[in-house]
This record gives structure tokens, sequence and C-alpha cells, in this order.
């Protein structure tokens, strides 16, 4: 592939990242953030950003490019394979692009640093089969997810999922209980708090923000968010957890450890992003995601109302991972 043409699908792919997408009707908006028509990205004034305690700088262009995963901090983890830090043109995606070089993600995403490699492998396997896909076909960070599914190598998957389950999971999280939250925009096919920063009720849902937002978007690990959740979701997810809510289920801690922080090639489900939880809990009980290790949830969530969801979301975002 020639510089023009590579450069050509650089900007098609950042082009379909930020563009607007349909989302199904009974999908709740709020976990899954679609990029209004209007939406337009910031010009790239070619400055050079920066984030705390690094050394490195990247353009605008650099830290929108799919095939560059910005690499704030390399003494942090070990060498990224050339799959996680620069993918392979023109299918396969950078995977520290959307996961960052950490693994740590975001609430358009999901964390997945410290999952089981057998784990990872399996979702690859799942959505390059068909057998997981999302509730809402079209937005960019699940289209994405599905098409590298569909073009990786074996070779490619495994050295990425070795990569990630190598990395130990980052504290990102902090959870509120509030009867309010912020008011937000999507920026990105996730949430972020408006400026001039307002207030409006809270609701039957989770607001999970980043607390610096340009950060969030240079895309370092070690950038945090602050997740609003309903008041009394957290003790009601935790009893939800432990067996002992209304609906019955069975404990998270008989397939995912004591401590929740996984057990075999059962994932670590403590201390990640509240609205991908949802999203996956929402997921399993919909059919959008299945596959061979999802029967086994299919069943645990059939009875959950999306409160139940949210509380137990809620929950495990509070402990540590």
């Amino acid at each position: 592939m020639n510089k023009l043409a590579a450069s050509a699908l650089t900007c098609a792919m950042v082009a379909l990242a930020w563009a607007p997408a349909s989302a199904a009707q009974d999908a709740p908006a709020w976990a899954y953030p679609v990029n209004p028509p209007d939406f337009k990205l910031p010009a790239d004034d070619g400055s050079i950003r920066r984030v705390p305690d690094s050394t490195a700088g990247y353009t605008l262009a650099q830290v929108r490019d799919p095939f560059l995963a910005p690499d704030w901090r390399p003494q942090d983890h070990p060498t990224m394979p050339p799959v996680v830090a620069a993918g392979r043109k023109p299918d396969v995606l950078a995977c520290g692009y959307c996961h960052r070089a950490e693994g740590t993600g975001g609430p358009e995403n999901a964390n997945i640093a410290g999952l089981p490699a057998d784990y990872i492998l399996q979702q690859l396997a799942d959505y390059k089969s068909g057998a997981r896909s999302t509730a809402v076909p079209g937005r960019a960070p699940q289209a994405f997810m599905i098409s590298t599914a569909k073009a990786i190598t074996d070779d490619e998957a495994k050295a990425a999922a070795e990569y990630f389950a190598a990395l130990k999971p980052r504290r990102t999280i902090k959870v509120v209980e509030s009867e309010t939250a912020p008011k937000t925009f999507v920026a990105g096919w996730f949430l972020a708090a408006a400026t001039p920063a307002a207030r409006e009720p809270l609701g039957r849902r989770i607001v999970e923000v980043p607390d610096d937002l340009e950060r969030f978007e240079s895309r370092d690990p070690r950038a945090t968010f602050t997740a609003y959740v309903p008041v009394g979701s957290v003790a009601k997810g935790e009893a939800l957890a432990a067996g002992q809510g209304t609906p019955r289920l069975p404990r998270c801690s008989t397939c995912h450890g004591a401590d929740l922080r996984g057990k075999g090639s059962y994932p670590p489900i403590a201390g990640r992003s509240p609205t991908s939880a949802f999203r996956q809990l929402y997921e399993l009980q919909s059919g959008a995601r299945a596959g061979p290790d999802a029967k086994f949830m299919k069943a645990s969530v059939a009875k959950l109302s999306q409160d139940d969801m949210i509380a137990l979301a809620a929950y495990l975002a509070t402990l540590e991972p």
C-alpha cells in the first residue's frame, strides 16, 4: 500500500469512528452513546499533546490514528507486540488504539488488562464467527472490534491475548451514589461532562465521565473516571452478587473467584467500567453476546431487570481490580 492510499484509509477509519450510528430502540442510550448527526471533530492545529508523568508527545492526528497506540509510559508495561502497537494495515487496527497501551480502555469499549489469554482468544473467535455482536449495530467501537477480529491472524491474536493477559489491571473508576449527575454530551461514543458545568436528575442510569476529557482523548491509560450511580445501587448490587438479592442469582464468586478478580479462564469482573459491565449483562440477556462461555451466564442474567444490571455494575466497579 502506498503512502497516499494508507493516509486515505486512516482518514476513512477515523471518519467511521466518529460518524453517527442508529441505536436500537430498546437499548438504553446512556449505555450506548451515539454521536449526533452534526458531530464534528475539532481541527488538528499541529500542537503537541502532553500528559502528566510522561516525556512523550503526540499530535492530535496521531492520537486519532487507529494504526497507532500512543505509548505515554513505555516503562510501565512490556514491549507491545506489533499488532497491539500498530495493527496491520489495512484491516487490523492497533489493539492499543482502542484499549490503550495498558489495556485500560474506556466506557465505550472495555478494560481488558489482566483478562485470561484463553478468554480473550474466545471473544475474538466469537466476534469472528458472529456469535458475539452488539445491541446497537454500527457503533464504531464494536464495529471496529468485529472487523478486526475477522481479519486478525491466529499468531497476531495469540500475541495480543498474551500481552494484555500479562498486564496488571489499574484502578481508574470512582463510584458516586447520587440523585443527580453532570449534564453530558456525546464526545465520541462515550459521555463527557458539559461545559459550563450543570447538573440534572440521574434517574435510572449510570453516568460515567472522564475526569479530564483531553487526557482521555489523548489515550492516556492513567485517565480516570467518575461514575454516578443511583442511591442504594451499590448495596443492592453487592447482595445480588452474593446470591442474596431478588432475583436470586448464583454467587458471582462461584465462577469469578472469591475476590471477583477471576479464576482460571473465568475473567476478573472487579473494578472495571460500570457502563461496559452493564452492556455485557444486557447483551448476554438479549442474545447479542453468545458463544461457548455465554451459555453459562445466560440463565444467570435471564431474570435481571435493567435496574438490577445497573446495581451489579455499580457494585463491581467499587471493587479493587
